[in-house]
């Protein structure tokens, strides 16, 4: 009865032994398991990282679609200048195409002499 007693023991201890071992093996693939998600939330595809990026760039579009959007409502008011008021139109001809009044002389001075 004392070997059935002693090889009862040790089939307890080694299936003890066994399921610590699987054990430890759970813990440590439930800890790599979660490093390796830590690391795709961060630094994955859409991850942290990514996401400040987008952010960042969504931020500088929409300053920049503001300015443009400010550009294309001084340049409407400008057609619109050019379309309805004939002042406007006589001062851009005289600003670009250097029109003249019957009677008006333009004189166009040098341009300065390059710093070296």
């Amino acid at each position: 009865m004392r070997n059935s007693s002693s090889l009862w023991n040790r089939l307890i201890g080694a299936g003890e032994r066994l399921y610590s071992g699987r054990r430890k093996l759970a813990t440590v693939a439930a800890v790599g398991l979660a490093v390796s998600l830590g690391y795709h939330v961060i630094f994955g595809q859409n991850g942290l990282t990514m996401y400040e990026q987008k952010k960042r760039e969504a931020k500088e579009l929409d300053i920049e679609l503001k300015r443009l959007q400010k550009e294309n409502e001084q340049m409407s008011g400008h057609i619109e200048r050019l379309q309805n008021d004939p002042s406007a139109i006589e001062h851009q001809a005289r600003e670009e195409l250097h029109y003249t009044r019957p009677g008006e002389v333009i004189y166009t001075l040098p341009a300065p002499p390059a710093k070296k």
